[in-house]
């Protein structure tokens, strides 16, 4: 399993595969944070080393769809969803409270100015942000 997470240690973009009710599966270039092992990551899931946090709208498709099923995959990606690495299967939830602002935080620090100045934008439009955990099996 080492080298399944390994794959995605310099990537910028995960491509995540969430599954619509008929199976079919739906591919979305993602920015991700991946939580280390941290002690407030291990809070949330024991094995953090293969824990990652994306983030979207709460009405977005792939949010709708990982609350009505968990099942998804994941594999870096390009800006555009071009593959760079192999898919490996996950599991995804809805994250609430601190680790929702945990998630966040990791996010801030990888994508520093860029993912701050979205905030604020997103803010001033009056746009709330889900924060989604995806635990790689």
């Amino acid at each position: 399993m080492p080298d399944a997470i390994g794959q995605f240690a310099k990537a910028r973009y995960l491509n995540l595969e969430s599954f619509r009710k008929t199976g079919v599966g739906v591919r979305t270039p993602v920015w991700f944070a991946q939580d280390s092992g941290s002690p407030s990551g291990a809070d949330f899931w024991p094995d953090g080393a293969g824990l990652f946090y994306v983030y979207s709208t709460p009405d977005a498709g792939k949010v709708k769809r990982i609350r009505n099923n968990p099942r998804v995959r994941v594999a870096p990606c390009s800006f555009r969803g071009n593959l760079r690495g192999a898919w490996v299967d996950a599991r995804a939830r809805i994250c609430e409270g601190a680790e929702a602002a945990h998630g966040q935080d990791l996010l801030r620090r990888k994508y520093g100015w860029m993912k701050i100045a979205g905030d604020f934008f997103s803010r001033l439009r009056g746009r709330t942000q889900t924060v989604i955990a995806i635990h790689v099996d």
